[in-house]
């Protein structure tokens, strides 16, 4: 069986469990740790972790980051001189952190995301060393009453999640998922 059924297996147990209404925010989150050559993989399997999610009497929403920093680049007054000189963007990125926040409480809204939604964000990766995922899920979690699922290309190990398995990771008290959780 592959990684990603045994993931999804995994997933479909955690989200039939009754949830707790009297949790912080930041327990409230899930990573769904995956290997990040599975990224294509798991993109095109989205939609059977909202069957599962759907099948458990939870509602689905989904928020993608892929595309957010090219967005929210483009909308910048002096674009065009970031991409000449990117050094320059070290200055910048703060605002970038607002952009997502501003944009993930949008959409949570207009999606009516209650205390019976799980939101999943995908496109974690594009984060990398321009924005931490700790930084933003912080951001993201007081947003949601339900759960917020994020789909995470990296490792879990000793309670220490590492994106992309490219530098040090960080210790967070979201709920771990993963493929070889029995």
């Amino acid at each position: 069986m592959s990684k990603l059924k045994r993931l999804l297996q995994s997933y479909e147990r955690f989200i039939a469990t009754p949830w707790r209404d009297d949790v912080a925010a930041a327990q409230r989150v899930v990573f769904c740790v995956y290997d990040p050559i599975e990224e294509r993989a798991l993109r095109s399997r989205i939609g059977e972790f909202e069957l599962a999610t759907t099948a458990a009497g939870h509602r689905w929403q989904h928020f993608d980051l892929t595309d957010t920093f090219a967005q929210w680049l483009g909308t910048q007054r002096y674009a065009q001189k970031y991409f000449e000189k990117p050094e320059l963007l070290g200055t910048l990125l703060p605002k970038y952190l607002e952009y997502l926040e501003s944009r993930f409480a949008s959409f949570a809204e207009q999606v009516g995301a209650d205390s019976n939604t799980v939101v999943a964000v995908s496109g974690v990766g594009s984060l990398f060393g321009l924005s931490k995922v700790k930084d933003v899920v912080d951001a993201f979690a007081p947003r949601v009453s339900g759960r917020l699922l994020v789909l995470f290309p990296g490792s879990f190990e000793n309670n220490n999640y590492r994106l992309l398995d490219g530098y040090d990771g960080w210790n967070y008290l979201a709920v771990p998922i993963t493929a070889d959780q029995a």
